[in-house]
């Protein structure tokens, strides 16, 4: 049988989602706890990868076994078996063919600012403290959409085979007087992203990047032309859709 198993994290103490050789990450937590519980081991399939210190409000991967439970008892048991920060929603059987990766048709992300020194937003916010003009930086999100190479906004270095990318919505919404989040929606994305965009976006807030110059390092596809990648704590992927 497949199963989906829907969640959500914190990554502030994980080494991002993927299994890795030399540091904990939010999947071997999963792993570990459902192989213990269901007696077997059990190896979970994410759909996408977190970096480092990012965080997921909704995030979905599947598993395999021919062991029989009762989802909503080991979902309990996996929640008291898992760290404070690693909450599980919901497992459901899906069909065979389902994949919590291949067959997502899009990930939303949420990246949060705020323009003042605040104490009860700093873990999860980036403080900035430039005037941004918002206005100008959703005319560049705007933009984004009407692109689909995002090479420019890709980690140097990464093994990916394409880097076409299917941007739908890409803006910043207000939240308060003093702060804001960028919500961007595609049908994948290339490793650091989002956090490259959101830094680029903010070049053209501060008014240091033009319209048609931030056209130019899209079509540039050079990852030195675009802006500085934004720090992890402030990055959500905030929903997973199939």
């Amino acid at each position: 049988m497949r199963y989906f198993i829907w969640f959500s994290y914190d990554g502030t103490n994980y080494h991002g989602w993927q299994v890795q050789p030399n540091g904990v990450t939010v999947q071997s937590e999963l792993e570990r706890c459902l192989s213990l519980l269901l007696r077997e081991t059990i190896t979970v399939t994410g759909a996408g990868r977190t970096d480092a210190g990012v965080h997921a409000r909704q995030m979905a991967a599947h598993f395999d076994t021919d062991a029989v439970f009762e989802a909503p008892l080991i979902v309990k048991k996996l929640n008291g078996l898992l760290s404070h920060d690693i909450s599980v929603d919901r497992i459901e059987t899906v069909a065979t063919d389902m994949h919590a990766r291949f067959s997502a048709v899009s990930r939303t992300y949420h990246y949060y600012i705020h323009t003042h020194k605040d104490p009860f937003v700093r873990q999860y916010s980036q403080e900035i403290h430039y005037i941004l003009d918002f206005e100008l930086m959703n005319e560049a999100g705007r933009i984004l959409q009407e692109y689909e190479d995002f090479g420019a906004f890709c980690k140097a270095g990464s093994d990916v085979k394409t880097t076409i990318c299917h941007v739908t919505h890409a803006q910043w919404h207000q939240t308060s007087p003093r702060a804001w989040y960028f919500e961007i929606t595609a049908n994948r994305f290339l490793r650091n992203m989002v956090r490259a965009v959101v830094g680029t976006l903010i070049e053209v807030g501060r008014g240091r990047m033009s319209l048609d110059e931030f056209r130019l390092v899209i079509e540039g596809k050079q990852r030195t032309q675009a802006g500085e990648s934004m720090p992890a704590k402030a990055l959500f992927l905030e929903k997973v859709e199939y």
